[in-house]
């Protein structure tokens, strides 16, 4: 019965955006083994993997501001179906680069078209929904993306053992097999917009996010949570290499460990918790418990521990990304939906950048540990940080 409730009601095509976004997510594997394909495979130094890290996500700024922009003008099927379909050729063309310079180009473009499918993916979940099924959708789509996740890393480590470049091709596949199923079966009209006169344009400036003190907040611990959160996944994978001595394989375990726990037990947590909190007391929950994750990573380097610690760090995003989704939607009207999508998928390059950045410069400089204290801080920032928004 639970299970009936918590997966029931919902939109058959949201159904399919899950398809979509299981097919296009059990391909992810480039950005997961990044850091490790640029230090042991090209060679490259630590601080140099993170500037390719750091172009991807400069890049990801652009598409996702991009991408909510042409969302509110086109639709989010356009968008949609060219992020996947053009981020699929260029997959194959980034496995053949192997220069820094060209690298960091390569990658700066290929997230900028692929990050444009986040806000257009978020708006179209917006419209294919109901206000009261809405969160439930946001994580059906989380359930796939998470499920694709499981599989994505586990299959990237056995490929990374024997060809990087297999990588490359699984991530260009998949998203070109997913463009092809939303070309199919999500294909919608362009209509286009009726003019604006000068006065709907003025209100229309005057209700962009970008004023919207309170939403910019939230967005500033946001990003800094996903500063502390996203480098378990992007950064630290050369940390599990080299001081926990984890083969490829056991990598890729341990970051689809990740992804099965949001698609086992996700879904069920939103729908026994919904309404029973306030959104921002569920997202305070879950940062503090990223900060439980560090604690773990800071005083053992053991495989098992290596585990208890990522369940930490998967039940802190069970409880704060939903939500944190759903807030931002949820400030928005009709006309701007795309526009607070992208601000908070900007979040995500954003906080990358400045991951990336800090967290390779860091270990060049200072250490592992300095790292782990540094991304744990970050973790303790954004606790009280919504705490105390959720107070006032």
């Amino acid at each position: 019965m639970l299970l009936k409730n918590a997966y029931g009601g919902l939109s058959p095509k949201i159904w399919l955006l899950a398809l979509v976004m299981l097919i296009n997510r059990a391909g992810t594997m480039v950005v997961a083994f990044m850091t490790v394909y640029t230090t042991q495979k090209l060679h490259f130094s630590i601080e140099n993997a993170g500037f390719v890290m750091m172009s991807f996500g400069f890049g990801a700024i652009l598409g996702s501001y991009l991408g909510g922009k042409l969302t509110d003008i086109f639709g989010y099927f356009f968008v949609q179906f060219g992020s996947l379909f053009i981020g699929g050729l260029l997959f194959f063309v980034v496995a053949e680069i192997q220069t820094f310079e060209l690298l960091c180009v390569a990658t700066f473009i290929l997230s900028a078209f692929g990050e444009a499918y986040r806000p257009a993916n978020s708006v179209s979940i917006a419209h294919l929904s109901t206000p009261e099924t809405f969160t439930r959708s946001i994580s059906l789509v989380r359930l796939a993306i998470n499920l694709g996740w499981a599989v994505g890393p586990v299959l990237g480590g056995f490929f990374a053992t024997r060809d990087y470049k297999y990588l490359f091709w699984a991530d260009g596949v998949t998203n070109i097999l997913a463009a092809i199923i939303v070309l199919i079966f999500l294909h919608s009209k362009y209509v286009k917009k009726a003019k604006i006169s000068k006065a709907e344009a003025k209100l229309n400036r005057a209700e962009s996010p970008w004023r919207d003190s309170t939403f910019m907040i939230f967005m500033v611990f946001t990003t800094i949570y996903v500063m502390s959160f996203s480098p378990l996944f992007v950064v630290l994978p050369v940390y599990y290499k080299e001081i926990c001595n984890m083969s490829e394989f056991q990598i890729g375990l341990l970051m689809g460990i990740n992804g099965l726990l949001v698609a086992l037990v996700e879904m069920l947590i939103i729908y026994k918790l919904e309404g029973k909190y306030t959104k921002l007391q569920l997202i305070t929950f879950g940062c503090f418990l990223l900060v439980v994750n560090y604690i773990i990573y800071l005083n053992f380097t053991a495989y098992a521990w290596m585990l208890i610690g990522i369940t930490f760090a998967t039940f802190s995003e069970i409880f704060a990304m939903p939500f944190m989704n759903t807030y931002s939607i949820e400030r928005a009207k009709s006309h701007n939906q795309g526009q607070y999508s992208a601000v908070y998928s900007m979040s995500w390059p954003v906080a990358q950048i400045g991951s990336s950045l800090l967290g390779t410069q860091v270990i060049a400089g200072f250490g592992y540990t300095a790292l782990l204290l540094l991304l744990g801080g970050l973790a303790v920032l954004a606790t009280a940080g919504f705490y105390v928004l959720e107070k006032k």
